[in-house]
């Protein structure tokens, strides 16, 4: 008889596009994942994936199964998230999903405060945006508000977050000094492009909008490092050498400590607006509000 777990991963690895992404949205391991994939594939006698360097790419096999299995799957899901709710009453338990850079920053020092169960899941904004319309999530710190008058989602803007340029503080930035200075925006660019660049993979969008606001045109090249999260970019170039473009809040400690200094905000400024967005029909309306006014103090004091 088939696993069950066997079709949820299967699914996980449908919706995500990586074992990795996969792993982390099941909470598992990939190696885990992995074996649950080549069970079923087993079970089936079918490929279900083109494995590539980049992105498993289902097949039509695949397809097939996702199409045959997802809805029944969702509810399930659906179903285990109320049933787990109902059950914990007399101990409220949150359900929120963030970047994990900003869990880190803002809710992983008051963990110890709080005076209600709390369920932590980090991913793409539109993946967790997802779940808190499929009411598996009930908070989501996103910077994408979304309009659906369908949906049980409402928006809330609450802070906002500045992209900037920061070095390693042995980095030699003189030279964009200089041409900052003279207002030499097309030196600046060429000048810019000679030094080592640090990005993530999730965080790329600040990278380009940051530059086309500024030069009004894409980058012609790409960062040489590309890492897992803003704070292996910031541990990478602190007293060290190299640039990355990240957001104020998430750099203030480094840049205090003087391991990376603020090399230039822009002659525009590149901004998002933060959102809670939560459900309408949530029933722990007084854990999120604790959560929400967590945010609201830490951010106005980094502000």
């Amino acid at each position: 008889m088939v696993n069950l777990e066997w079709y949820r991963t299967f699914k996980a690895i449908y919706d995500h596009g990586t074992l990795t992404k996969a792993s982390v949205a099941l909470y598992s391991s990939q190696p885990g994942v992995s074996v649950h994939l080549n069970a079923l594939e087993s079970y089936v006698g079918r490929k279900l994936f083109e494995r590539t360097s980049r992105k498993m790419i289902p097949t039509e096999e695949g397809k097939f199964l996702y199409e045959f299995i997802q809805e029944s799957l969702s509810k399930l899901e659906t179903a285990e998230q109320h049933f787990k709710k109902t059950t914990q009453e007399k101990n409220p338990s949150l359900n929120i999903g963030m970047c994990s850079e900003t869990f880190q920053l803002i809710i992983e020092p008051e963990l110890a405060t709080l005076d209600f169960d709390l369920v932590a899941r980090f991913g793409a904004h539109k993946d967790l945006i997802k779940d808190l319309n499929n009411g598996i999530l009930d908070l989501v710190i996103t910077p994408n508000e979304q309009t659906d008058k369908k949906s049980p989602v409402t928006y809330t803007a609450f802070s906002k977050e500045k992209i900037i340029l920061v070095a390693g503080s042995k980095t030699d930035i003189r030279p964009i000094e200089n041409l900052l200075r003279s207002q030499d925006l097309k030196g600046l660019e060429e000048v810019l492009q000679n030094y080592s660049w640090y990005s993530s993979s999730n965080e790329m969008e600040h990278f380009r909008r940051f530059w086309y606001d500024n030069f009004k045109q894409n980058a012609s090249f790409k960062p040489n490092y590309i890492l897992p999260s803003i704070t292996s970019i910031i541990r990478s170039i602190s007293n060290k050498d190299g640039l990355a473009i990240v957001p104020d809040f998430l750099c203030e400690e480094a840049i205090t400590n003087e391991e990376i200094k603020v090399v230039w905000e822009g002659t525009k400024k590149t901004e998002n607006t933060l959102y809670f967005a939560s459900r309408t029909d949530l029933k722990f309306k007084k854990e999120l509000a604790v959560i929400q006014d967590i945010f609201k103090s830490k951010m106005k004091k980094i502000s």
